[in-house]
């Protein structure tokens, strides 16, 4: 199978002119909306001017929404709801309107930088961080922008991210939308540990229960006389239901729900699990990233752990899960202090990540890490963050696990498949003499890894994890490794660092804080 191989030149560059067009629309319409968002933002203010008193200010955003939606085709109370999102946009974030309107980013851009920032309350910190997010948004689709202006957001929180967790535990539930045709959806919101995890486990059930006992009609199947015991939703509940002998013919998707009611409803995988049980003992399974100051309830434990426990500038501190502090006994009390300063600018900064889709609190990350029957140890660069290698106590598919902690998702432009769904890929086929090393492999999510085999679409490894893309009309992209959840120093904290110690009277006393920074 082969796609786009035997095109002419002629059909190339026929698609290259549509490539142009289409990216010149896009920008038009990012335009575009960014000039209607300011054109309500404007209606809107101008709602709450005209109103005078503050008991009069809802009655005039209705009586605008009104007029607008009428005008546009549009239900007022839809125009009214833009009205004040929009506001939230052109005033708390000036910067990243602005961006939008110059076609830079899109709109999926726009709502995702705002919603990781809207609890930054102060200006000029919101200003800051929309300066820094930006510069990740003009390169990475909204997806891939999410995690990484989570992160930033973080660094800029009045609030901790643990108190934050806390109060929206509160808002946790689930609720039901009503749909045509006798359908409707089950929503559930809750700690992203947890619905992952749950999500995760369905996912697994649903694949291994491919070729279980299944239900519903095959091409060769046997007719039951009596339903599946203990059966509680789906056509394996009824007495047409059939045993399937062939392969099962329901989607990924649906397998999954069928799953979710029955556990749901009975407490068990009835109608789905195999004879020996196997779906029952499948477990949840999440990925969370750690810092191992995290794992440490106050930064002052923190402390007296690190001193004596090595430089922080030999490798840094950004590893998942415990250990590094026996790296380096026996150090000297310069390399100490030189830990001491390092670890006060980390103070309240990085959070332990959910892989490939945000922060969690401190306590969840700590209960995970407790209950984990094993760590991977990520060790990264102290200055570039970049992820230098993964540990473990029983080494075991230590490049697979080194390979999915550096590309965290597919490596395929705009793409964030998570790694873990992955397959990984040698860049130059082992079959032609590509070595199964780190310099020739990389994370790709099947639909990409089908493309990259059977379509002109070709890939190339640039180093530190660089991968070159090249399109079939020949427009070269660049797909850069995530940036890791460390810690780094600056050039000029470190050396700050070293003319206190040297400076100093000898005994450590009262070190100023460097400053560190993590790196997205």
């Amino acid at each position: 199978m082969t796609a786009l191989m035997d095109v002419t030149v002629e059909q190339v560059t026929t698609l290259d002119e549509l490539v142009e067009l289409a990216q010149s629309i896009e920008q038009s319409i990012s335009s575009m909306q960014a000039a209607r968002d300011g054109v309500l933002a404007l209606a809107s203010r101008w709602a709450l001017d005209a109103a005078g008193e503050v008991d009069e200010a809802d009655l005039s955003l209705r009586t605008v929404a009104a007029e607008l939606g009428a005008a546009l085709r549009v239900s007022d109370r839809t125009v009214q709801r833009r009205m004040l999102a929009v506001e939230q946009v052109v005033e708390r974030f000036p910067r990243v309107w602005a961006a939008q309107g110059a076609g830079a980013i899109s709109a999926g851009h726009t709502r995702v930088i705002v919603e990781a920032g809207e609890h930054i309350d102060d200006a000029e910190s919101r200003d800051r961080y929309a300066a820094r997010v930006l510069e990740v948004a003009s390169g990475e689709s909204p997806n891939r922008t999410r995690p990484i202006a989570e992160r930033l957001a973080q660094q800029y929180q009045p609030k901790s991210l643990d108190e934050r967790h806390e109060d929206a535990c509160e808002l946790r539930g689930a609720w039901v939308s009503d749909h045509p045709d006798a359908m409707a959806e089950l929503h559930v919101f809750g700690p992203s540990v947890l619905v992952h995890g749950a999500f995760d486990r369905l996912t697994s059930m649903a694949k291994a229960s491919s070729r279980a006992v299944l239900s519903g009609p095959h091409r060769q199947a046997e007719p039951l006389s009596d339903p599946l015991p203990g059966t509680a939703f789906g056509p394996a509940a009824t007495h047409d239901a059939h045993v399937a002998i062939d392969e099962d013919v329901r989607t990924l998707a649906q397998r999954r729900f069928d799953l979710a009611m029955n556990l749901l409803l009975t407490g068990a995988p009835a109608g789905h699990d195999t004879d020996d049980g196997l779906l029952a003992a499948i477990r949840p399974r999440v990925s969370v990233t750690i810092p191992f100051l995290t794992l440490m309830d106050r930064d002052a434990t923190a402390l007296r752990l690190l001193r004596g426990a090595g430089r922080c500038d030999a490798v840094g501190g950004g590893c998942a899960g415990g250990g590094c502090a026996d790296a380096g006994r026996g150090a000297s009390d310069n390399d100490a202090r030189t830990g001491d300063a390092a670890v006060i600018g980390v103070r309240g900064g990085v959070n332990a990540e959910l892989d490939g889709h945000g922060p969690i609190d401190a306590h969840t990350a700590r209960v995970l890490a407790g209950a984990a029957s094993g760590w991977n140890r990520l060790l990264t660069h102290p200055i570039t963050g970049m992820l230098l290698a993964v540990d473990r106590y029983r080494p075991s598919e230590q490049l697979r696990r080194h390979l999915r902690a550096r590309d965290q998702r597919c490596r395929f432009p705009t793409c964030g498949m998570p790694a873990i769904d992955s397959d990984l890929d040698h860049t130059q086929d082992a079959a032609f003499g590509g070595a199964t090393e780190e310099s020739n492999l990389g994370a790709l999510c099947r639909r990409h890894h089908v493309l990259k085999h059977h379509s002109p679409w070709m890939v190339e490894q640039r180093g530190s994890g660089l991968l070159e893309w090249r399109s079939p009309t020949g427009r070269v992209y660049v797909d850069r490794p995530p940036p890791q959840n460390t810690v780094t120093f600056t050039e000029t904290a470190l050396t700050e660092a070293g003319t206190q110690r040297n400076d100093g009277d000898g005994d450590g006393a009262n070190p100023s804080p460097a400053r560190s920074a993590a790196p997205f």
